[in-house]
């Protein structure tokens, strides 16, 4: 059964139909290893990230396994109904990818946070500098600093004044809550990445402080250029590190 070439609409849930279409048609047995993302989206004439995409949905629902430092691997669903498993779940049928949502981020929040280098008030420098502190803490702790991230994004376009976008923003930053965004979190966010992203935001808040519109886009694209960079390493060159605690 060869696969087929995918409109880009929902793109991950495209690619996740057709794969388990060949899982369950028997191309790849129980145990079995997935082609490399690279095979798969040459395959299908689609990028990487939306194959990564998509095969992290099959993982929420149950149909692989994804082995950091090994690769993909099909899951026996037949001992129950539905998973054989018992760790499939359900992901809203309208939610975004996750890698396809950094990059919507950087077109978007670039802007904003040019913006807010031209419109912030003390009260928004202050809340920024509060929710990295907050962030330091959590990560010092050993626990996802999410909170703290969230506040961030949000103090940066509450000081554009713009009710569309502030909700706009915070519709991205509650997206990385959903089932996608959790699971690839669970397989490549640690602290020392989350070090990383601490850094990045002190750049944008650096550059907002001192009024500079171009250096506060040049940080926020360069913070989500490095977070999907961070989402997209091999699963085979990923070693697995110790997670944070939620």
């Amino acid at each position: 059964m060869p696969l087929q070439t995918v409109e880009p609409q929902r793109l991950y849930r495209q690619i996740a139909e057709q794969l388990r279409a060949l899982i369950s048609a028997g191309e790849w047995a129980v145990g079995a290893r997935l082609p490399a993302e690279r095979d798969l989206a040459r395959q299908l004439g689609v990028s990487r990230p939306s194959v990564r995409e998509a095969l992290i949905a099959m993982e929420v629902e149950g149909w692989v396994e994804v082995r950091t430092g090994s690769g993909v691997y099909v899951l026996d669903r037949s001992g129950a109904p539905g998973t054989g498993n018992g760790r499939a779940g359900e992901i809203p049928p309208d939610e975004w990818g996750p890698l396809e949502l950094i990059r919507a981020r950087r077109v978007v929040e670039g802007e904003v946070a040019a913006m807010a280098a031209t419109q912030a008030k003390r009260k928004h420098i202050e809340a920024m500098a509060k929710a990295i502190a907050s962030m330091q803490a959590d990560a010092d702790r050993g626990v996802l600093p999410l909170e703290g991230d969230r506040a961030f994004h949000t103090a940066i376009v509450e000081s554009c004044g713009n009710v569309v976008l502030i909700e706009t923003v915070q519709r991205f930053w509650d997206s990385r809550r959903g089932p996608l965004f959790e699971r690839l979190g669970g397989h490549f966010e640690t602290v020392e990445s989350w070090r990383s992203a601490i850094a990045e935001h002190r750049a944008i808040y650096e550059a907002v402080r001192n009024h500079d519109p171009d250096a506060a886009r040049a940080a926020m694209h360069e913070h989500m250029d490095h977070s999907h960079k961070r989402f997209s390493v091999s699963w085979r060159r990923t070693t697995q590190q110790k997670t944070p605690k939620k």
